[in-house]
């Protein structure tokens, strides 16, 4: 096969060339069907335009940049409509981010009413407002125009292939529905060259284009003879009609790419002829028969700048760069209707969003999503095979936005912040001094260690006193100091806890009521001996002296300290922050508590021994309670073990009962500090409040009586045994008076007892 082509070189010349029929390269000027991409089936094709997958590219980027991830395609019927809209959903699914609602095609011939059904059906997804659009001028017109008749206009956001561009034709009279339409067009320049050629064309020296004559007819709308191609014609051309001056002009868009097509083969053959045929002003034997594919090496090397000064360039695969003006269709001020350029793209999208004009006049961008952007705080719960619609659900409880789709709980000592974006600490908390919960307890505190150092000094003051004396000094000293501690025990257990708190509190928990009813242990036991020895015997009884008396009473208090000491061996002190005492279902008000390690189980344990003590002189003071008031304590001792009874166990409801409340930490220290200071302000009242009234108010009671021997207090105490039970039966006095009538005593007997017992 022989082809002639025309090579511009130093002297215009005219070859022959062979080439095989199947490789034959070929250069179009205006295909864009992606396939023909294929080198393995169209290996010597090449364009210089670039495919429509370049454009599809530009279109997802578009898309991307206006921030929709929700359309709809349309497509003529037909390869170019249909590979575009392929390459489109095919590049959208690979790189992801943008969803296809619908992909619908308008059929060659459509039916009447197809294309109020196309309408209605992209209607069936209201959120999917941008269309993206490869279809043909007169589809594009009738879309439009139908988008018109059903009240659409402004709800669609037309985005338009090369097919549309910049063209006037489909938008005649439907300019308001299609405001706003972004399109696209191969990056292109008007050849004033060609310009200048055409317009200087005329009947007379253009006979050699045998289509001339029927241009020239159609353009001025006239007809030339009897020959003419257009019956019916009034007009008869005069042949002196000039193009751009008696018919509107306006350059052909694929006038440069015309050029460069041919431009190019001609830089290919012009690099082949002077690589075969060095110092040849013809074709030289090599060049008579070659083989295409040669050629096309040559043509995929070319490099020069185009007629509209842009490189003419091609890959591997014969395709042209992609480069593209994109424009908007525009409405100004006037009501006139216009293209404006608002970016390009070459390989990567340049956009002016500023230069953005949308038919409502609101300069934000308008949605076509499928879904609004979940709030901070909320994860995206996919809808299944739709990855662009979603259902928002809040992060809740302790969990934090991890991410887009996923919510993760907190570390333990860690909340949501504010919008759940992260985690932030727990706000720590401790007692304070101010709390409600702690005046009360140290106001009561503060009150009885002033009464407690009030009756200490008063004690040590009349020391040698005889109610003093009749008292037990020692052991009154040693419950004394147990009363003290009890009341001293709410500073350490309000404190901010620290290890020197910690092990106060350890220490002084259980110590105060342990010396408290060590004591008292040690009193009702030495009254129940010597009652019960007086009625075997008139002997006094073992270890009822007062340093017996201490050596018991420290004896018991030393267990305490004992556990005390293991306490702190087996586990030393330290202290930690709960945070699941006030963890509430609302991470607003969680706190974290702040805290010594003392738990429930070692506070029972603590405060275990010394309520053993309590409840054996509980025990000893029931037995001693038929002993006269007149001889001994045993009645108020007994009182007073009765009312702290009553008062812890009130306790161990009120403090275990709201081990599950919010307020546990308050609840559970004021009720252990007031139930210790209470129980300290009983022993206070009921055991030396009496005595100190005595003392102070009436000295005249306090005075030496006549001292009597073991042997007469012995009697006359089994002789109170022995009438008691006539106590109902006599007058009141007479069993008194007839039990120091039988002592042989004159005036009061009491305190003489209580005298000659201590």
């Amino acid at each position: 096969m022989c082809i002639y082509l025309f090579i511009l070189h130093a002297n215009e010349l005219t070859c022959c060339i062979s080439f095989s029929i199947r490789s034959i390269p070929q250069i179009s000027y205006a295909s864009t069907a992606p396939e023909l991409s294929d080198n393995t089936r169209y290996d010597f094709f090449s364009r210089v335009v670039p495919p429509d997958s370049y454009q599809a590219q530009a279109m997802l980027d578009i898309v991307t940049a206006m921030g929709w991830n929700y359309v709809s395609t349309l497509a003529s019927e037909g390869n170019y409509g249909e590979s575009g809209v392929d390459a489109f959903v095919q590049i959208s699914r690979e790189l992801g981010g943008v969803c296809i609602a619908q992909s619908l095609k308008i059929p060659r011939e459509p039916r009447p009413g197809e294309f109020d059904k196309i309408i209605l059906r992209l209607v069936e997804t209201p959120n999917a407002r941008a269309v993206i659009m490869f279809a043909n001028e007169d589809d594009i017109r009738r879309i439009l125009d139908a988008a018109k008749r059903n009240n659409l206009t402004g709800h669609f956001l037309w985005v338009g292939s090369d097919s549309w561009g910049s063209k006037i034709s489909p938008v005649v009279q439907q300019e308001r529905v299609a405001e706003g339409a972004i399109t696209i067009l191969p990056k292109r320049a008007s050849v004033d060259a060609f310009d200048r050629y055409f317009k200087s064309r005329s009947l007379s020296n253009n006979r050699r284009n045998i289509w001339f004559a029927e241009f020239w007819e159609e353009n001025f709308g006239c007809k030339l003879g009897m020959h003419g191609k257009r019956p019916g014609s009034p007009k008869k051309c005069t042949g002196l009609e000039k193009v751009g001056r008696d018919s509107i002009y306006e350059q052909e868009g694929k006038v440069q790419f015309v050029m460069d097509a041919v431009y190019a083969m001609a830089h290919a053959l012009h690099h082949m002829h002077r690589e075969l045929c060095p110092g040849y002003l013809g074709l030289c034997p090599h060049m008579t028969n070659i083989d295409g594919k040669e050629l096309l090496t040559h043509i995929h090397a070319v490099n020069f700048n185009g007629s509209a000064g842009t490189p003419v360039i091609f890959n591997e695969n014969g395709d042209a760069p992609g480069r593209y003006d994109i424009f908007q269709y525009q409405i100004n001020n006037r009501s006139v209707a216009e293209y404006k350029v608002i970016g390009h793209w070459t390989n990567q999208l340049h956009l002016n969003m500023e230069a953005l004009q949308w038919a409502t006049g609101d300069l934000s961008l308008p949605a076509s999503v499928c879904s609004l952007p979940c709030r901070t705080g909320e994860r995206k719960k996919v809808v299944k095979g739709v990855p662009c619609c979603w259902h928002c659900e809040r992060c809740e409880g302790y969990h934090f936005q991890a991410s887009e789709f996923t919510c993760e709980l907190c570390s333990y000592e860690k909340r949501p912040n504010q919008n759940r974006t992260g985690c932030q600490p727990i706000p720590i908390i401790k007692l304070e001094w101010h709390s409600p919960w702690a005046v009360v307890p140290v106001f009561i505190s503060v009150l009885g260690i002033i009464a407690t150092t009030f009756i200490i000094v008063t004690f040590i003051r009349y020391n040698d006193t005889p109610i003093v004396r009749a008292s037990g000094r020692e052991v009154s000293y040693v419950l004394l100091t147990g009363i003290f501690l009890c009341y001293i025990i709410t500073f350490p257990m309000i404190a901010a806890p620290d290890i020197v708190v910690c092990s106060f509190r350890r220490i002084f928990l259980g110590l105060g009521m342990c010396f408290s009813y060590a004591a008292l242990l040690t009193k009702t036991n030495r009254i129940h001996r010597i009652f019960e020895q007086g009625k075997k015997a008139v002997t006094a009884p073992r270890f009822i002296s007062p340093a017996s008396q201490l050596v018991i009473t420290f004896s018991l208090i030393s267990v305490q300290l004992l556990g005390v000491l293991l306490w702190f061996a087996a586990d030393p002190p330290h202290t930690f922050v709960d945070y699941g005492e006030q963890r509430t279902q609302d991470p607003e008000n969680a706190r974290g508590v702040l805290k010594c390690d003392i738990s429930d189980l070692s506070l029972i344990c603590s405060l275990g021994y010394s309520i053993l003590l309590m409840v054996t002189c509980t025990v000893y003071a029931i037995k001693t309670r038929s002993v006269p008031e007149t001889f001994n304590e045993a009645k108020p001792i007994g009182f007073t073990m009765y009312t702290t009874c009553i008062i812890w166990l009130a306790f161990i409801p009120i403090f275990f009962g709201t081990a599950q409340s919010a307020e546990r930490m308050y609840i559970q220290t004021a009720t252990l500090t007031v139930s210790l200071s209470l129980s300290a302000s009983v022993s206070l009242g009921m055991l030396y409040m009496p005595k100190v009234y005595i003392i102070i108010f009436h000295p005249e009671r306090n005075v030496p009586k006549r001292k009597r021997s073991f042997k007469a207090i012995v009697t006359a105490a089994t002789m109170t045994s022995k009438l008691s039970h006539l106590a109902a039966e006599r007058p009141n006095g007479e069993v008194k008076t007839e039990l120091c009538e039988g002592m042989e005593a004159s005036g009061e007997c009491d305190q003489e007892m209580l005298d000659s017992w201590h």
